[in-house]
């Protein structure tokens, strides 16, 4: 049957839904949408970093409305924009039953990065991806939160490797219209304008909004004409310049994103501050309280109430501490707001509140004037506890008030498309109650039963899912990881011979064991740790029946050097040694490269130097896509790892020496990879299958994969920190 055309209304409705979705990242985490962004430009979404707003502007107006007069299309831009205006629309949430007040009074989630998408390359590691994935897993539960950052105009580098295999940064820029945000307006419709003083100015910014589903992330941006130049490259670069940008940065960052959302008319319940960067915002509280006429002690406790804060550095050089000269210039004109001697303010930040010569640490100033702080794992949290233990001398160390909240993922969205297609048929043929069979669960349904104990219970179970079709599972992945690998790599050597090509069209073996290493190269995450048994590792890699292969990935801070070394290392070895063709190294680690590596190898590896991994969350990806982690027993892993569910390195303790420390884990990573992880993944029955080893992987699915889940994380933020306390400190 001849199909009508669309009428112009209908035509006008499906496009302007497109444009709102676009602008909208729900769609990061929702494949209908992506793929149909995809189908408009298949080039296009390869090459603008999947980004849905560069498609829509490569597709005209016109384009547009003659592809969607394909049926078959149209109907599925339907479905995807029900879907979203379904969860924009949702009412019962779990945050409508547990959190309702939270509705109109949100949460403030103050954060220096946040990392959402390759789209919006704005955060330098792990602490920025863990904001966007509390961001995104808060808007799935119907949670009252708002988010506070800053644009950085350039983001964080592109890093390519010279031909001395050094890491080279490049910074390009980020153009606003090209991107899913849109500007901040005041009631006249024109850009909101606020102020914040700085040093002896007064430094003007505006703001952008970033659509995180149904929560709100405000960007700050000081690049104004009225504005000095330096004071408009404040919001150029991730952790960009030095100590004196760093301390203005975060001023704007914590006092200009108070005035912010005072001026928007929100009134946050809580304000929490994701690591030291932002805790400016408890002078700004202070400043408020002082203005309507409490007294100092007065106003510091009342902006204590309001505050909490989590710690993510285990590493003492991690934490911001500014000098008392750098503090009396920065802070020149904000300073006569606060109407009680400046020593007095710099006392917050001091652990000798008397001594004048300390530095003032932002994580100091957070924790005198937090109602609560947590760590990120619970070892996480005895490392903070002995930290600081100096500011807490009549506390037993087990009673300095630092608790933990072990840090999760926002599981859908770390999916690769490959695995949501996967899972989502599987419900479908199954009929696990999350729709009826044969149809696709509704997003909302798919969000929850996703993160659902009770769904991977059933993942683990033979009955729902073979053996075989696990294994072809993760044969497919780990295809499409080596033929990423490949495209990347020739796209990296653009100057090859013809030879070149057919070599790197045959890098990597599908069939050999492939180990991954992805994330920042600072040097206690001892990226080259596997090498020290280099003949070792040579021979194991040129095994004919049980071969094994690595690819590397990361990015050492441009100031660096140590870790720019170790990069250099990697593919040296990578290039030059009897490694070659089994250890490559990808250029320009971002989250689309993290989401191929975690999907496509077998091993996760994560060898830190103990216990500096606050929480480590990149293994944590993994068991949804069905592989394994190979790590220290640090941060999470030492949480999760129960003996059958992955692979541990070394017992819970480690040496008082970096010395003895290395060589031992160095010792015993080789004799874990020897003795347990090869003759696992390789002892297969008749039909070809690692039966033991797909077991475990049925155990980390069950054990792991529901457990380190943004859900669980926010919904303990929301029980433990959020919800006003009584005295008692009980929630009500």
């Amino acid at each position: 049957m001849m199909q009508k055309p669309l009428t112009s209304e209908e035509l006008r409705e499906l496009t302007v839904g497109l444009n709102k979705l676009a602008r909208n990242i729900w769609w990061t985490w929702d494949q209908g949408a992506q793929e149909v962004f995809q189908e408009l430009s298949p080039r296009g979404w390869q090459n603008l970093y999947h980004n849905a707003v560069a498609i829509l502007r490569e597709v005209s107006d016109y384009e547009l409305r003659v592809r969607l007069q394909d049926a078959v299309f149209a109907q599925r831009v339907r479905q995807v924009l029900r879907e979203f205006q379904g969860y924009l629309g949702e009412e019962a949430t779990w945050g409508a039953e547990h959190a309702a007040q939270l509705r109109h009074n949100p949460v403030a989630y103050f954060s220096a990065e946040f990392g959402f998408h390759e789209t919006l390359p704005i955060a330098a590691g792990g602490l920025g991806v863990l904001a966007g994935d509390h961001a995104k897993a808060a808007s799935d539960l119907g949670l009252g939160l708002v988010g506070v950052t800053l644009f950085y105009r350039e983001g964080y580098f592109q890093q390519t490797i010279d031909s001395n295999n050094w890491q080279a940064e490049h910074y390009t820029l980020l153009h606003p219209k090209n991107l899913p945000m849109e500007p901040v307006l005041n009631e006249r419709g024109d850009q909101l304008v606020c102020n914040v003083d700085i040093g002896m100015n007064q430094v003007a910014f505006h703001a952008w909004r970033v659509n995180v589903g149904r929560v709100p992330v405000y960007l700050l941006d000081s690049n104004r004409d009225e504005n000095e130049q330096h004071f408009r490259d404040l919001t150029l670069r991730v952790y960009g310049g030095d100590s004196t940008t760093r301390i203005m940065q975060e001023m704007l960052l914590g006092i200009g994103g108070v005035r912010l959302l005072r001026a928007l008319g929100v009134q946050p319940a809580v304000f929490h501050m994701n690591e030291g960067h932002a805790a400016f915002l408890t002078l700004e509280l202070t400043r408020e309280k002082l203005a309507a006429g409490a007294g100092f002690e007065a106003a510091l406790a009342q902006t204590r109430q309001e505050c909490i804060f989590t710690t993510h550095t285990p590493v003492e050089a991690g934490h911001d501490r500014f000098s008392p000269d750098l503090m009396d210039y920065a802070m020149h004109r904000f300073r006569t707001q606060i109407p009680v001697p400046f020593h007095e303010v710099m006392k917050l930040g001091r652990v000798k509140p008397d001594d004048r010569r300390e530095a003032f640490c932002m994580t100091v100033l957070a924790l005198k004037l937090c109602r609560s702080a947590n760590a990120v794992s619970e070892l996480h949290g005895r490392v903070s506890r002995h930290m600081w233990h100096s500011l807490y001398p009549d506390k037993p160390l087990e009673q300095v008030p630092i608790g933990h909240i072990t840090n999760g993922i926002h599981l859908i969205g770390w999916m690769k498309g490959t695995v949501r297609r996967f899972w989502r048929r599987k419900l479908s043929e199954e009929g696990t109650g999350a729709a009826p069979s044969g149809q696709p669960a509704s997003a909302p349904d798919w969000q929850r039963t996703i993160n659902s104990p009770e769904f991977w219970a059933r993942a683990a179970d033979p009955a729902f899912l073979s053996d075989e079709e696990l294994w072809a599972l993760r044969y497919k992945l780990r295809r499409e990881l080596i033929e990423f690998a490949r495209r990347r790599l020739l796209i990296q050597h653009h100057s090859l011979t013809h030879g070149d090509f057919i070599e790197y069209d045959h890098l990597l073996n599908p069939d050999a064991l492939t180990i991954g290493f992805g994330r920042r190269f600072a040097t206690y995450k001892r990226a080259p740790l596997i090498f020290q048994q280099f003949d070792n590792i040579v021979r194991l890699t040129r095994d004919k029946t049980r071969p094994i292969q690595f690819v590397f990935a990361g990015k050492a801070h441009p100031r660096d050097d140590a870790g720019k070394r170790y990069i250099q290392h990697i593919i040296h070895l990578s290039k030059f040694s009897d490694l070659k063709g089994h250890l490559v190294f990808l250029e320009n680690y971002d989250i689309h490269v993290a989401r191929q590596m975690v999907s496509g190898c077998d091993v996760w590896l994560n060898n830190p130097r103990r216990p500096l991994e606050a929480s480590g969350t990149s293994g944590m990806k993994a068991g949804c896509h069905g592989g394994l982690n190979l790590s220290i027993l640090d941060g999470w892993w030492r949480e999760g790892y129960d003996g059958t569910n992955g692979f541990a390195i070394g017992q819970d303790a480690h040496a008082d020496s970096v010395e003895e420390q290395d060589r031992q884990d160095s010792a015993n990573l080789y004799r874990v990879l020897t003795e347990e992880v090869i003759p696992l993944f390789y002892q297969r029955d008749s039909h070809g299958i690692p039966r033991q080893w797909i077991q475990r992987i049925r155990r980390a699915m069950l054990t792991l994969v529901p457990r380190f889940t943004a859900t669980r994380m926010v919904k303990e933020y929301v029980e433990r920190y959020y919800l006003p306390t009584d005295s008692a400190g009980t929630p009500h």
